[in-house]
C-alpha cells in the first residue's frame, strides 16, 4: 500500500521545472515516485505507508528546488 499526496505548484515555464521537482521530492526517504504536470501545475507524490514524510518536508523540497507549491 501507499499513500498518494497531491500539490499546486506555482512558478514553473516548461518540462524542465517538473523534472527538476521531481528529483528533488524523490530524494525524501520514503517517496516512491513524484509525478509533476507543468501545465496543470500540479505535483503529485507517492509516499510508503511507513514513510514519516509529511506535506511540509514535500513543500520545503519543492520549495529548494525553486518553486511554490500547497497541498491540493
Amino acid at each position: 500500500m501507499s499513500r498518494t499526496l497531491e500539490f499546486r505548484v506555482t512558478g514553473m515555464h516548461c518540462g524542465s521545472c517538473g523534472m527538476l521537482i521531481d528529483d528533488a521530492v524523490e530524494e525524501l526517504d520514503g517517496v516512491t515516485s513524484s509525478t509533476t504536470d507543468a501545465r496543470a501545475e500540479r505535483t503529485v507524490v507517492e509516499l510508503d505507508d511507513v514513510s514519516p514524510i509529511d506535506d511540509e518536508d514535500i513543500i520545503a523540497a519543492i520549495e529548494e528546488a525553486g518553486y511554490r507549491a500547497v497541498r491540493a
